[in-house]
């Protein structure tokens, strides 16, 4: 095992870590495509890991998940809120920091080290599933979310090992059509297929109501997402897509390379933490939960 890889272990199975795809690489690789094609993993078996993708250079909020709030780190709330998941069978965090990594482990947690170079969280999240060959299915929960329900991991979990045929999962809340933030760039909005697949998300009011429709719902997108392992190792391949690059939404990526995405509807309306401010506010409502 390399010298700067530590891992401490919540249950005894072997783990290691290789390198990234923006780094070179002592083993010849050169891309995270051919390190991921010489990774073996089982296919026979169901094994659902987490990845709390968390990075130290925020531009809004630099250090955001060593940030104490209500006496402990952020990254340590959303880790503990994943321990009452049962669908789970192993979590991680995924940062670019030793300071992080180290704060991990020294409240119990296991983490792995990844490259500072990563463009997405989702080439984040591929790294760090180079120390778990055995997942069969990866929920990427966003690390600056600590009052996540966990009851909406393992629906996200569930939903994916149940149906086969699906690449990705993700959920989104029903807002109201004249809820301001339908026209707030900032929240992203997805539609959904009869079939619960999503058609598209973006930044802009989604629909656009030319005429009132009565029932129809606005969906507003949660930053949650499940993966096949599979799907994961194929979409890190492909190039940023257009759409995806007018939007700056990477979800689109997927969409254009033809993808499944389940989007689950859930009242689950938990705050993330991007500024300061947003800290406070999470913090009294933790201390008064």
């Amino acid at each position: 095992m390399p010298a700067n890889i530590g891992i401490k272990r919540r249950r005894s199975r072997k783990t290691y870590f290789c390198g990234n795809r923006s780094c070179p690489l002592a083993f010849g690789w050169h891309t995270l495509a051919q390190l991921l094609a010489g990774v073996a993993h089982s296919s026979s078996n169901t094994h659902i890991l987490g990845v709390l993708p968390a990075r130290w250079g925020s531009s809004r909020f630099p250090g955001k998940p060593l940030h104490l709030i209500a006496g402990k780190p952020l990254i340590q709330h959303v880790w503990e809120r994943c321990q009452s998941c049962d669908k789970l069978d192993k979590i991680l965090v995924a940062t670019d920091d030793q300071r992080i990594f180290d704060a991990v482990i020294g409240f119990g947690g296991e983490a792995v080290m990844t490259s500072s170079e990563h463009p997405t969280g989702t080439d984040r999240i591929a790294e760090a599933l180079l120390a778990v060959p055995q997942a069969s299915h990866i929920v990427n929960i966003q690390g600056d979310e600590p009052l996540i329900d966990p009851a909406l991991i393992d629906e996200l979990a569930t939903a994916m090992v149940n149906d086969p045929s699906l690449d990705m999962a993700t959920a989104a809340n029903p807002i109201s059509p004249d809820d301001p933030a339908v026209l707030d760039p900032n929240v992203v909005k997805v539609v959904i297929s009869l079939s619960g697949r999503a058609l598209y998300f973006s930044r802009s009011p989604l629909p656009y109501f030319r005429n009132e429709v009565a029932g129809l719902t606005v969906f507003r997108h949660k930053g949650i997402y499940a993966y096949s392992r599979g799907f994961l190792e194929r979409f890190v391949t492909w190039p940023p897509s257009a759409l995806e690059q007018a939007e700056s939404l990477e979800q689109l990526r997927a969409l254009e390379n033809g993808a499944s995405i389940l989007v689950i509807s859930t009242s689950d309306t938990s705050p993330g933490v991007d500024t300061l401010e947003q800290a406070h506010e999470v913090e009294h409502l933790l201390l008064n939960f």
